[in-house]
């Protein structure tokens, strides 16, 4: 007897696999794309919303328009007056600074944050004597911590750091904490039935379920860092646009003060909409996205 291999079996099999393979790519493309989009729009509707806020707030309170600058009167000092370039450099200067001070507080509190809600995951006993005290801490306001933080760091990047990662800390240690505490149930009991222990449950369940907090803490540390640098210049260190703030209302420079108040605005609204959008395609990939199934 001779036994004959029907090739079409196989061969529709394969077929069926590569098609179901395409139709998961063309979806996961949409979604990033339908992400994307969301949070184009989303950006584009914030621009608009502040701008409105700003122009309509002048407006309401009356103020005088040789103290408060509406959004024509930045945009001629920044892009259509003659000294327009020399205005520009004078504005990059320090929100250079500043972005470099904010850069080192929020990977310093973000950090921080990230260790401790790993800690406390592992260790509910010590998230339940240290927590009350993060809070407690947090309570306090930062003004009157500065003159003590000053005293023991000095006036350099170190205070920078330690007053950019206070601010940075708190949120992002509280929304780790509880993304990674959210893990499902179920999931952690499959990882201990096979023999898996905490570090195990916490890098094949926690942590990939806690995603979507950890990029809620990132998004909301993203100003909470720029803030704190703002604060440490003007407390502590004498440059970046905290100090070149302080500086412009001394002087009368007030369409400076404007500018640079819009320049680390609008940064931080472009910064945040990044996170956000990295966010969006991010967990649209890897179906967490909300809604995705």
């Amino acid at each position: 007897m001779t036994i004959t291999s029907h090739p079409s079996g196989p061969r529709t099999s394969l077929a069926e696999v590569a098609l179901q393979r395409r139709r998961v790519r063309r979806e996961a493309s949409r979604a990033v794309l339908r992400a994307v989009g969301r949070s184009l729009v989303t950006f584009a509707v914030t621009v608009v919303v502040v701008v409105g806020l700003w122009w309509g707030a002048l407006r309401v309170f009356d103020v005088s328009s040789y103290v408060a600058k509406g959004p024509a009167d930045v945009w001629a000092w920044l892009v259509t007056d003659p000294a327009a370039a020399e205005n520009r450099a004078s504005v990059a200067a320090p929100l250079g600074i500043t972005l470099g001070h904010a850069a080192i507080g929020f990977v310093a509190g973000l950090v921080v944050a990230l260790v401790g809600a790993i800690v406390f995951r592992l260790s509910k006993g010590t998230e339940h004597a240290l927590m009350p005290v993060a809070m407690l801490l947090r309570s306090v306001p930062l003004i009157a911590m500065a003159p003590v933080i000053i005293m023991i760091f000095g006036r350099d990047i170190a205070t920078v750091a330690v007053i950019g990662g206070i601010v940075v800390l708190f949120p992002a240690l509280v929304t780790t904490a509880n993304g990674l505490d959210s893990a499902p149930a179920p999931m952690n009991d499959v990882v201990a039935v096979y023999g898996g222990g905490p570090w195990t449950t916490l890098r094949m369940v926690a942590l990939p379920a806690s995603l979507p907090s950890l990029f809620a803490a990132i998004r909301i540390s993203v100003p909470g860092a720029i803030t704190g640098a703002l604060l440490a210049e003007w407390l502590a260190t004498g440059d970046g646009v905290g100090a070149a703030i302080s500086q412009a209302i001394t002087q009368v420079q007030f369409s400076f003060l404007w500018s640079c108040v819009v320049a680390v605005t609008a940064v931080s609204l472009v910064l945040y909409n990044v996170v956000q959008m990295i966010e969006s395609v991010i967990l649209a990939r890897s179906g967490l996205a909300p809604g995705a199934r």
